[in-house]
């Protein structure tokens, strides 16, 4: 099994990977299918308008999510990770006032948002919590294609043939051409240990396969610097987020409060979980106003590793680029074993898939630069995540805000934890990661659809209702 760092690190934009840049990565692709050859179309036929349909979580949470604005701008042939943020709303405003998109290398197709975007709550997809079908019609209205694609969790997107391809390959054996295609942690750590190599190391050279060192570094700094000015930007901002809650951004203010008890030498008890915190709140509170995040593994819990890593630099003598590196080689190898064992997608099992996911990928990170063995990582990742089990994804009014900018902030304080305490022992350890991962995996199956992205319980509806 082999799932590239950049797949699990992918520049966007907010608020939500699933919601926001999956249904703007499946339009670009349904853009592209039309200008192919690829599709039996019929003689003669042009395509004159499109039309697209949103179901399960897409539907439910997709207005607070982003998720209309989101297909508008891809159908315009924009991609989240090239957009400018500050261009959004006015395609937005283009494609309402003309009823038309015009990407690139196409003609223009008629698209009326308000007719010809649908969030369809009584008609669930049977592949994926998160899907939707987008349309090419002629210009009496026929339909000359159809595709259905689901938003499968950290800006990955399938149609639905390419799930059941994917559903198949996980029960197949890898035929990736890695040195060290491992599927499970027990097999990253029995690897490890017949190699003598860190976890790091074994996954630096699965990316080696693929490209070449330069290019790989090159990489891995570009996420470091998209995490870190998303950090930056975050703490400089103020004011309310947008969507109608009104939440007011506080990691302005908590910054500069915590600058001040730096200067002063005062001494504050709580002082590296303050700054952890304040990291992990100022990407997700940029996050929520859609600007540029990376997925960590997903949008909602982009904070986590960013801050963590920043936590590192801040208080680690030893912290370096390297360093910053092997944190997202070693956070990498996790993320893609929880993926392929259960899920990052909160519409799929819960907020233990993004949040829980992203503090074991922490803590596993951390752990590894603090100098821990491989058994220490894997057991660093485990305890993150298995105080996480069984968490909800809940947003209020189907924004990325409450509860999720502090669920960040916990995630993180979580993952130093875990890492410091999986760094005092030896590895050994009760409770496999796999066991843990599976377990995730069988909760999620087992959890009601209300608290899966779906804003039909818990927080969403106790708060608004109190």
């Amino acid at each position: 099994m082999f799932l590239s760092v950049f797949d699990v690190f992918k520049i966007g934009v907010g608020p939500s990977s699933s919601h926001t840049m999956g249904p703007m990565t499946a339009a670009n692709r349904f853009l592209d299918l039309i200008a192919s050859d690829s599709w039996p179309r019929p003689q003669g036929a042009h395509v004159a308008a499109l039309k697209a349909s949103l179901h399960g979580s897409l539907a439910y949470t997709g207005i607070g999510h982003g998720t209309g604005r989101a297909v508008i701008i891809g159908l315009t042939g924009e991609a989240p990770d090239r957009i400018d943020p500050d261009r959004m709303d006015s395609i937005v405003e283009e494609v309402e006032r003309t009823h038309k998109v015009a990407p690139p290398g196409h003609p223009a197709y008629h698209f009326n948002p308000k007719e010809d975007l649908i969030f369809d709550k009584k008609v669930p997809l049977s592949g994926h919590a998160n899907g939707m079908r987008l349309s090419a019609l002629d210009k009496d209205g026929r339909v000359l294609l159809t595709t259905i694609y689901y938003s499968i969790g950290g800006g990955f997107v399938v149609t639905d043939t390419e799930l059941l391809a994917l559903q198949k390959a996980k029960k197949a054996a890898s035929s990736h051409k890695v040195p060290y295609p491992f599927a499970s942690a027990r097999e990253m750590l029995d690897m490890a240990a017949r190699s003598g190599l860190t976890i790091a190391q074994m996954k630096r050279a699965n990316e080696e396969a693929v490209m070449d060192r330069d290019a790989l570094n090159a990489g891995l700094d570009r996420i470091w610097d998209a995490m870190s000015g998303c950090i930056d930007r975050g703490l400089k901002q103020d004011g309310r987020l947008p969507g109608g809650l009104n939440v007011r951004r506080r990691a302005r203010s908590i910054h500069d409060q915590l600058q001040e008890e730096w200067r002063s030498n005062r001494q504050n008890p709580l002082l590296a979980n303050d700054w952890l915190s304040v990291y992990a709140m100022a990407v997700n509170e940029e996050n929520a106003a859609g600007g540029r995040v990376v997925t960590a593994p997903t949008n909602g819990a982009a904070g986590v590793v960013p801050a963590t890593i920043r936590y590192y630099l801040h208080f680690h003598p030893d912290a370096d680029q390297d360093g910053i590196r092997d944190y997202l080689l070693t956070a990498a190898a996790i993320g893609g074993i929880i993926k392929h064992n259960a899920s990052i997608s909160g519409a799929e099992v819960g907020c233990q898939g993004e949040v829980g996911s992203a503090s074991a990928m922490a803590a596993a990170g951390l752990a590894a630069v603090m100098g821990g063995s491989p058994e220490q990582i894997e057991n660093a990742a485990e305890i993150a995540l298995e105080h996480h089990l069984g968490m909800t994804c809940d947003p209020v009014a189907g924004l990325v805000q409450v509860p999720c900018i502090e669920r960040n902030a916990l995630g993180a304080v979580k993952a130093v934890t875990a890492a410091s305490l999986a760094l005092k022992g030896d590895g050994q350890h009760f409770v496999p990661l796999d066991a843990c991962i599976e377990t995730m995996r069988q909760t999620g199956n087992d959890m009601s659809e209300k608290y899966k992205e779906t804003s039909l319980g818990g927080l969403a509806v106790n708060v608004v209702e109190c």
